[in-house]
C-alpha cells in the first residue's frame, strides 16, 4: 500500500525495532532495510519487496521524536472536535507495547500513551478561550469478550447499538481525569489487570486487545453564542499477531491466539475498506474490536496505525505479513 492510494485521514507508519539478545543468540542476520524516511525493504535479490509508509522509524528516533512526527496532530485534532485512534500491529514481541506504553516514569523512554495524556494536560491549561472536561476508559478485548479495566474484578461488558447513540459498552466506567497524575494512575490500574501470558516469543505476550480512551468535552462561547463539542482519543494496543508453531501455543494459549488473530484480520479489512473508498459495505461487525471503534474509523476522523517490526531474518515471514497488512 503506497502513501499515493491512502485518504489523508488515514496514515500508516513502521517502526523498526532494533535485534534482541534471542535473535542475536541465534545468529539472526537483518532482512529489513530501511531505505529512505517513507521506505523499506525486506529480502535479498530478486526476492527483495519493498514497502512504502507515511514515515519509518529505526532504533535511532528517540520516542519524543516518534509521538512528534506520528501522533501530535491527531491529539490536536481532537481538541478540535475530531475523533482520533491510534493504533501499534504487530507480531508477538515486536515492540508495540514499548511504543504505545514505554515506561511511564521516564522522561525519554514513555511511549505515545503518557505523551497524549501530557500533551491532552497542557492544551486544556493553555487554552483560555475554551474549557474542557477530560474523561477516561479503559477496557479490553479477551477471546472477543469485553471487560471494563476500570472497575474492581475485571467486570465484563456487553457491546449495545441504540438509535441515534451507535455503538456503544454499556456500563463502562467513565472516570474524572483532572490532572495528569490521575490519567498515569488510571492507565497503571487498568494495564495491571489486563491479560498477559508467556510464550516461546515474549515472556509477557499480551493476550487481548486494549482500548484506552480520553473523552473530551469542550465549552467555548464564539459570538457570545455557547457552543458544545464531544469527542475522543482511542489509544489501542493490539495483541500480537502470531504463529502457533513459533510461540508453541497449546490450549488456552492456542485459543488465545486464534481469536488474535481473527480480530485482526477483521481490522485489517475495515482498514483496506475505508482505504479503498470505493468498498460498498465495511465489515465493522466483523469483531467487537471494529464494532467498538465504528464511529473513530473512518468518515471525520483521524486514524494512525504503527506497525512494529522485527528486522530478524527468523521473524522473515511474520514481519511480511506485518507489512502487507499495512
Amino acid at each position: 500500500m503506497t502513501t499515493k492510494s491512502r485518504e489523508e485521514s488515514v496514515k500508516v507508519m513502521a517502526r523498526v525495532r532494533p535485534m534482541n539478545s534471542r535473535e542475536i543468540s541465534s545468529n539472526c542476520v537483518k532482512c529489513v532495510h530501511i531505505l529512505s524516511e517513507q521506505s523499506l525493504s525486506i529480502g535479498e535479490g530478486t526476492e527483495e519487496r519493498q514497502f512504502t509508509f507515511d514515515f519509518v522509524f529505526d532504533e535511532s528516533h528517540s520516542q519524543q521524536f516518534i509521538y512528534e512526527t506520528s501522533s501530535y496532530d491527531i491529539v490536536e485534532s481532537v481538541f478540535q472536535g475530531y475523533n482520533g485512534t491510534i493504533f501499534a500491529y504487530g507480531q508477538t514481541g515486536c515492540g508495540k507495547t514499548h511504543t504505545m506504553l514505554g515506561d511511564p516514569a521516564s522522561e525519554t523512554g514513555r511511549g505515545v500513551l503518557p505523551r497524549c495524556f501530557f500533551h491532552c494536560r497542557a492544551i486544556q491549561l493553555g487554552e483560555t478561550g475554551r474549557q474542557f472536561l477530560l474523561r477516561v476508559s479503559f477496557l479490553e478485548i479477551y477471546n472477543e469478550q469485553v471487560f471494563d479495566l476500570l472497575t474492581p474484578g475485571r467486570e465484563r461488558r456487553e457491546v449495545k447499538e441504540a438509535p441515534g447513540t451507535g455503538v456503544f459498552v454499556k456500563d463502562l466506567a467513565m472516570l474524572p481525569a483532572s490532572s495528569l497524575e490521575e490519567m498515569l494512575r488510571l492507565l497503571d490500574r487498568g494495564t495491571k489487570a489486563r491479560a498477559v501470558a508467556e510464550t516461546a516469543m515474549n515472556k509477557e505476550s499480551s493476550r487481548s486487545h486494549c482500548i484506552f480512551t480520553v473523552h473530551v468535552e469542550a465549552a467555548d462561547t464564539p459570538a457570545g453564542q455557547p457552543r458544545f463539542t464531544a469527542s475522543k482519543l482511542n489509544l489501542v494496543d493490539l495483541a500480537g499477531s502470531e504463529r502457533s508453531d513459533r510461540t508453541h501455543a497449546q490450549g488456552d494459549r492456542l485459543k488465545e491466539g486464534a481469536k488474535i488473530n481473527l480480530s485482526l484480520t477483521a481490522l485489517g479489512n475495515v482498514i483496506k475498506a475505508l482505504v479503498d473508498g470505493k468498498a460498498k459495505h465495511v465489515p465493522y461487525r466483523d469483531s467487537k474490536l471494529t464494532r467498538i471503534l465504528q464511529d473513530s474509523l473512518g468518515g471525520n476522523t483521524r486514524t494512525l496505525m504503527l506497525a512494529a517490526i522485527s528486522p530478524a531474518s527468523d521473524s522473515f515471514e511474520e514481519t511480511l505479513s506485518t507489512l502487507k497488512f499495512t
